[in-house]
């Protein structure tokens, strides 16, 4: 199909008409489907309803080191599930702390903690004047939230296919002490699914930051979640290579089970070097006495072993690979050589991040929600849901049926297309 960019106004009229009439044909089916969220589909969850059988009432629930897990006690978490997390995280489990189901929520303690108690012994962020963040983009909404909940200045970062703009980071961070942490997803990134490369992981080993609290948030949240057997990316470990950069402090890893078992009651965990750990045990003795034992137990009964969970995540990509497959061969059919789009082709994750023409994306997101398909809010991606060019949609194909997926991204690219030829149509004289 011919370029849009190459279009005549005579042309473009001709197209509009006809994608306006292909639009309400999408409208008269009266469509409710749902893809602003990244959540596991109903196939995906019933993967680990087997957990469910793992412990009963008959079960012994004591743990190798002879812990009852229905009492109290072990703050660390309990030893098998340390192990087990720290297969799944490239960690000595020394260096972890279970937590309970979600790592948004460990990510939200740390930043909470830094401003009541400060990091290692430095000022607490709540008596300076400014905190600052860097915030890779596009990057993950929900991080976004938790710094501006916080009042901390986001400073927006471009990322690139090998990660953020280190020139830029490297810079920022050596200048200004009022910047005290950076959020990265370093593996199949949110949206994109990009993976930082070799370089990038060593640069940010390392900084040299000009705060001596500062903390890289290295949110490894797809750390096993491929899509392909023999298309897999690789991630240089950051705690290894912090600690051969003689930056051993530098890093919060985090991760956790929730888009691997059930989202609602999965486990998380912190990775990160002694001096750190010991610091947030300090205020954590003090929030808990441990955390869901038995559900720790209960994920280490169901997997075994990370060779076990190495195999359930084939089955969760033999679920999502036709899905994702599906959404890029319908763009490429639909956009493909039109000029007005690009789109990422992840080898694992979650997300495809999706970028239209600059001011497009709050219309064709309010043309499909018109339509009865719920997207991502153009702006989520970007700090203060700003989005400076307003070109950037995040596509999240995992939850809805294949057969409903299809649907909605076919409908997607009528808007997407539509959307372009009458923004282009409009700026011709």
């Amino acid at each position: 199909m011919k370029s849009y960019l190459e279009m005549t106004k005579e042309e473009l009229s001709v197209e509009i008409e006809s994608l306006r009439s292909e639009y309400r044909k999408y409208q008269g089916m009266e469509l409710k489907l749902d893809m602003s969220r990244g959540k596991p589909c109903l196939d995906q969850l019933d993967l680990s309803m087997g957990m469910m059988d793992a412990l009963n009432s008959r079960a012994d629930l004591s743990c190798a080191d002879g812990t009852d897990c229905r009492n109290y006690g072990l703050l660390e978490g309990i030893q098998e599930a340390r192990e087990l997390l720290g297969d799944m995280m490239e960690n000595n489990p020394k260096n972890i702390l279970i937590y309970g189901n979600s790592s948004l929520n460990v990510m939200y303690d740390q930043i909470s903690r830094s401003f009541t108690h400060g990091v290692m012994g430095n000022t607490p962020w709540c008596k300076l004047d400014k905190v600052k963040w860097l915030c890779p983009v596009p990057g993950y909404d929900r991080h976004f939230s938790i710094t501006e909940y916080f009042g901390i200045e986001m400073l927006p970062v471009p990322m690139t296919p090998a990660g953020p703009d280190m020139g830029i980071v490297e810079k920022m961070v050596a200048e200004d002490k009022a910047i005290k942490g950076i959020w990265c997803v370093p593996k199949y990134s949110n949206p994109q699914g990009y993976s930082y490369s070799d370089e990038t992981v060593r640069r940010f080993a390392r900084l040299k930051p000009a705060a001596k609290d500062f903390r890289i948030y290295w949110d490894n949240a797809y750390g096993i979640h491929h899509l392909y057997d023999d298309h897999q990316d690789y991630l240089i470990e950051i705690l290894a290579e912090c600690k051969r950069a003689g930056n051993p402090d530098l890093v919060y890893k985090f991760s956790s089970t929730s888009k691997i078992t059930f989202p609602g009651s999965g486990l998380a965990a912190i990775a990160t070097s002694a001096n750190n750990l010991e610091d947030i045990k300090t205020q954590l003795r003090n929030q808990t006495i441990g955390h869901d034992k038995v559900n720790q137990l209960r994920h280490v009964r169901f997997f075994k072993d990370i060779h076990g969970m190495t195999e359930h995540m084939r089955r969760h990509a033999d679920i999502l690979r036709p899905k994702f497959e599906s959404v890029e061969n319908i763009f490429e059919e639909n956009l493909g050589g039109l000029g007005i789009a690009e789109w990422t082709k992840p080898n694992g994750g979650y997300f495809i991040s999706f970028d239209g023409m600059k001011g497009s994306a709050k219309l064709i997101v309010d043309r499909a929600m018109k339509a009865g398909v719920k997207l991502t809010p153009a702006g989520s991606t970007w700090p203060y849901h700003n989005d400076p060019e307003d070109k950037n949609i995040r596509i999240a194909p995992t939850y809805p049926t294949l057969e409903d997926l299809s649907t909605a991204a076919r409908l997607f690219t009528v808007c997407v297309r539509l959307v372009s030829a009458e923004l282009l149509f409009d700026g011709m004289e």
